[in-house]
């Protein structure tokens, strides 16, 4: 009995100093915003100042909190993250060249602590159609305040959570991206995200955080392709908060793929809200591969008649990794298709959450939508929570959801061995294969081809495997 009240006082204690530690970070960082909020775009700053508020009145989400009842962010609340230093380190180029894609001619822009690098950027005048904007937002919050205004407001403040009011409060520097009607951008675009605490990038040795808010315009009939990445030079600690707004307008295309592989110390949230409009296509890919806490928010919202919709992820954890998806998905019109395909693959004492929402609004008829959540796990201690959901107000749809979670066959590994296999190269034969559809819906080859390479690296006899695929 008295273990029993020695263990309630140490979690209660516990609870307490986590309260206050966040209130001290919340606190910490609303005096951080308003010293910013002198700096940026004057037509900014009462967004700016509405986001800062409500992060004041909301602060860090908890596991009370049924969207966060899985993710406990009390490692990031606990955290004083200051901002990088405002000059851009100056990377040499050999540095990124390993997070390229081996043959995939691309148009650059590239983020170093969440400053522009212009000397690593590429944007290719010459073949560039007319009217397509690529820029940093930085550069477009002064020129192009009637194109970004409408976008930025599209997501009323009141609504958006903690960590989306921070980056409104913090915004700074992303990306813009603006593709005119009827333009097809033949070479995809690499948003390339690099952290590094390097020897002038910290924070006055605090651990830095970035912010990063990209805006993506597809025009009516348009078609562009983006890569948004975020990488890391070392293994340090900090935060990315990251906002990406993407606007699909009649009968365009949109493919976007997000891939994280950054420190095993590192904090990633990262928000993408797609709207689509009549007839338009949008296709997220997200791999998640690094970070200490990571949570991967895609909400997509079909509001136009006839639009295609595909939600493709890949999440694969070791050590004590937490990944944490979040899926929304509305029909508001009819006629709409959905896929959502997310596939996980867990080791040691790693964990995951899958939370997929459909929603089919009231006159949705029509609607086709599926969702699927698949995991591995490979030890005794990893850990996944999958929750998929459907909300349906209509009734002429076509709607299912499940999830699995499962091990590896052993008859499987066993007809593998038996064939001149050993023990590693047979697990991860299968592992390879349990990933590689995720990585086959993948429209680009050398994307594929380049997570491929990191997938094999992460298994054990991934060497060998990689000999026997040749």
């Amino acid at each position: 009995m008295i273990k029993q009240g020695a263990a309630l006082v140490e979690v209660m204690t516990e609870a307490v100093e986590t309260r206050m530690a966040k209130d001290a970070t919340s606190d910490g960082l609303v005096r951080l915003a308003q010293e910013r909020l002198r700096a940026g775009a004057a037509w900014l700053k009462p967004m700016r100042s509405a986001a800062l508020k409500r992060f004041s009145e909301i602060g860090f989400p908890t596991t009370k909190d049924e969207e966060w009842r899985f993710t406990n962010v009390g490692p990031i609340a606990r955290i004083a993250f200051a901002f990088a230093a405002d000059n851009a380190i100056r990377l040499p180029a050999q540095q990124i060249r390993c997070f390229t894609f081996p043959g995939l001619a691309c148009h650059q822009l590239v983020f170093v602590n969440g400053r522009l690098a212009p000397h690593l950027s590429l944007i290719s005048g010459a073949t560039l159609p007319a009217g397509v904007k690529i820029m940093p937002l930085e550069k477009a919050l002064e020129l192009d305040r009637k194109l970004i205004e409408p976008h930025f407001a599209r997501y009323p403040i009141e609504q958006q959570d903690a960590f989306t009011c921070l980056n409104s409060a913090f915004i700074e520097d992303g990306a813009l991206i603006i593709v005119p009607k009827g333009v097809v951008l033949d070479q995809p675009i690499h948003l390339l995200n690099v952290a590094t605490a390097g020897d002038d990038g910290g924070g006055g040795g605090a651990p830095i955080m970035t912010h990063p808010r990209n805006l993506i315009v597809a025009n009516r009939d348009s078609q562009v392709t983006v890569i948004e990445h975020y990488v890391s030079l070392d293994d340090a600690t900090y935060l990315t908060n990251a906002a990406t707004d993407v606007v699909v307008g009649e009968n365009a295309h949109v493919e976007h793929y997000f891939l994280e592989q950054e420190s095993p110390k590192a904090f990633n949230i990262s928000t993408l809200r797609i709207h689509q409009q009549r007839d338009s296509r949008s296709t997220s890919h997200s791999v998640l591969l690094g970070g200490k806490l990571v949570r991967n928010n895609v909400h997509t919202v079909l509001g136009g008649e006839g639009c295609d919709c595909l939600i493709n992820g890949l999440y694969v954890g070791s050590d004590s990794q937490h990944m944490d998806n979040h899926m929304r998905v509305e029909h508001a019109q009819p006629h709409g298709d959905s896929r959502q395909f997310y596939k996980g693959i867990l080791n040691d004492r790693s964990s995951a959450v899958f939370s997929g929402r459909i929603i089919v609004h009231p006159g949705a008829q029509k609607t086709d939508a599926k969702q699927t959540n698949k995991n591995l796990l490979l030890s005794e201690e990893a850990h996944v929570d999958t929750k998929p959901q459907l909300e349906i107000y209509a009734d002429d749809v076509k709607c299912t959801h499940g999830a699995t979670i499962g091990q590896l066959d052993e008859e499987a590994i066993f007809y593998l061995r038996a064939r001149g296999l050993g023990i590693d190269a047979a697990r991860s034969l299968l592992i390879h294969a349990f990933a590689g559809e995720s990585l086959d819906r993948m429209g680009i080859p050398s994307i594929r081809e380049y997570l491929d390479k990191l997938l094999l690296a992460r298994l054990p006899g991934g060497t060998i495997l990689e000999q026997v695929l040749g």
